[in-house]
């Protein structure tokens, strides 16, 4: 920050207080707060506070003019959304996104810590940054999400990348202005992350991606700690929004002609079982949105234990309910399923299939699954194979067990070879792409309902969108045909895509595929 743009801001009073204090040290030390797994791992008993009233203090304002950002994402749906709020945050600050890193002001890299991989990136991207740091030494970065919640991250990057400026987590990137302000002025790495949460923050702003699709986050936070997850631990405990400001939001996107919104939690089959006062589940919350006129909404993720006949029922009546679920088993051995705290069995899981198959019959299952988990043994894997012929997925997310300090599971021996565990999921991938490719058969020659959502990542010359039960379909057709549902006649289907061919736009009428 050059003079120029210090003069008369906030940053420039607070420089001044303490170039004459001559202690900078002091007036910082409250700013460190590193992540406590033990204090995340408590669940205490407190009311969820809703606060409605945030907003950018007039101190702040002015503080990015002249400037710009970039936010690199890593993980989950929920990373992507906060990252739209940062965004907003950032834009509200004065400050203007920009694509290109090497010009960016501030570098803000938002991370997943669900898997060592995803974790392993990061690390790669912050290395990467020491040079742009070494050149642009006013450049300020930023590491958040997931990642900054554990201990063991927050240690490594203390001791190896000093071209880090500020650490933040997921329960506090509301106060992004301040700790921004605090960056600037430290002389040490600003660290500010909170292992306990409790509140709800609503009117935070967003710059969405896109004006087709939305994500509406519903709850925050997850209470199953399965024993392989960090999530109940850098996410914290289930807080479920209120369902107004959830409605509200809905019909603001409405009002805006989005098309399609995705409801969004840790596990959204929880919400509102922590509200005390209000006796309201995701039915209820998917039948008052039913009512909006939007024409599709999706939700994710689901966990089998919480799904309710309820949630099957208000599903079925159709509507702007898609008929697509995801329904992570993860296995489909109950002694492996015990192990990973999984609470459900093989056979509850399949009668839920039975239950939503029979009321939903057109409905499109996929599911996460995990191989190689610790004791895992050739038969119990074999029984997750015999499990996904069963229930037919429509498509699967695979993975290698990655171990996670902190949790139950990273004090279990793991005992199961990698060449084991890579052979296993070679076999368990052929089954997804055999079940995917005949899943996509079924659709040749008919006419389905695509929402396009721009030109295909292969060729500016073809469209692609999904249909309701979540396909892919590329196709060439007129421009004006993104952002709107249209029609299009399936002429090959792939192995995990089709082709086809546009033919109009879509009649609010036609039948749902």
């Amino acid at each position: 920050m050059n003079e120029e743009q210090r003069k008369g801001t906030s940053i420039d009073i607070l420089a001044e207080r303490d170039k004459k204090e001559k202690d900078y040290s002091k007036y910082f030390e409250h700013v460190y707060q590193p992540p406590n797994l033990k204090q995340a791992k408590k669940r205490g008993k407190e009311e969820v506070k809703y606060n409605h009233d945030f907003h950018i203090d007039e101190k702040y304002r002015n503080m990015g003019k002249g400037k710009t950002f970039l936010i690199k994402t890593y993980g989950c749906q929920m990373n992507a959304h906060d990252t739209e709020v940062m965004a907003g945050i950032l834009g509200a600050l004065g400050y203007t996104p920009i694509d290109d890193i090497n010009q960016a002001d501030v570098i803000l890299i938002n991370t997943c810590a669900i898997r060592e991989n995803a974790e392993n990136k990061v690390f790669s991207e912050i290395g990467n940054l020491k040079h742009l740091k070494k050149e642009k030494p006013e450049t300020v970065i930023g590491v958040c999400g997931c990642m900054s919640q554990e201990e063991s991250v927050v240690n490594k990057i203390l001791k190896s990348f000093q071209n880090v400026d500020m650490i933040f987590g997921t329960h506090n990137i509301h106060r992004l202005p301040e700790i921004l302000e605090e960056a600037y002025l430290s002389k040490a790495m600003v660290v500010e992350v909170w292992s306990k949460e409790g509140d709800v923050i609503e009117n935070l702003p967003k710059v969405r991606e896109g004006n087709i699709k939305a994500w509406v986050n519903i709850m925050y936070g997850c209470d199953k700690f399965c024993t392989y997850c960090i999530v109940p631990f850098t996410r914290g405990k289930e807080r479920s929004r209120r369902p107004h400001d959830i409605i509200e939001e809905v019909r603001d996107l409405a009002r805006q002609g989005y098309q399609e919104i995705t409801l969004l939690g840790q596990n959204v089959n929880s919400y509102g079982k922590d509200i005390d006062d209000l006796e309201y589940g995701l039915g209820d919350l998917l039948e008052d949105i039913s009512k909006i006129d939007i024409p599709r909404v999706r939700f994710t993720t689901s966990h089998p234990w919480d799904f309710t006949d309820h949630m099957i029922d208000v599903i079925a009546e159709g509507g702007n309910i898609v008929p697509h679920i995801h329904l992570p088993v993860q296995s489909g051995n109950d002694a492996v399923l015990k192990i990973m705290g999984r609470k459900y069995t093989r056979e509850s899981y399949l009668d839920l299939v039975a239950r939503i198959k029979a009321k939903i019959p057109n409905v499109a299952l996929t599911t996460d699954i995990i191989v190689g988990y610790p004791n895992e043994t050739e038969e119990q894997f074999e029984e997750t194979l015999t499990l996904y012929d069963e229930v037919e997925f429509e498509h699967a997310y695979t993975y290698i067990y990655s171990q996670r300090d902190g949790t139950p599971a990273a004090k279990m021996k793991d005992n199961v070879p990698l060449d084991v565990k890579k052979e296993r999921l070679q076999r368990l991938n052929k089954k997804v792409s055999y079940y995917s490719e005949k899943a996509l058969q079924q659709y040749d020659g008919e006419v389905v309902k695509v929402l396009c959502e721009g030109t295909s990542k292969k060729d500016d010359n073809v469209l692609a969108g999904y249909t309701e039960r979540n396909k892919l379909v590329n196709f060439e057709g007129p421009k004006s045909a993104i952002g709107k549902i249209v029609e299009v006649q399936v002429d090959e289907a792939k192995q995990y895509s089709l082709n086809g061919t546009y033919l109009r736009e879509s009649e609010s009428n036609m039948v749902t595929v």
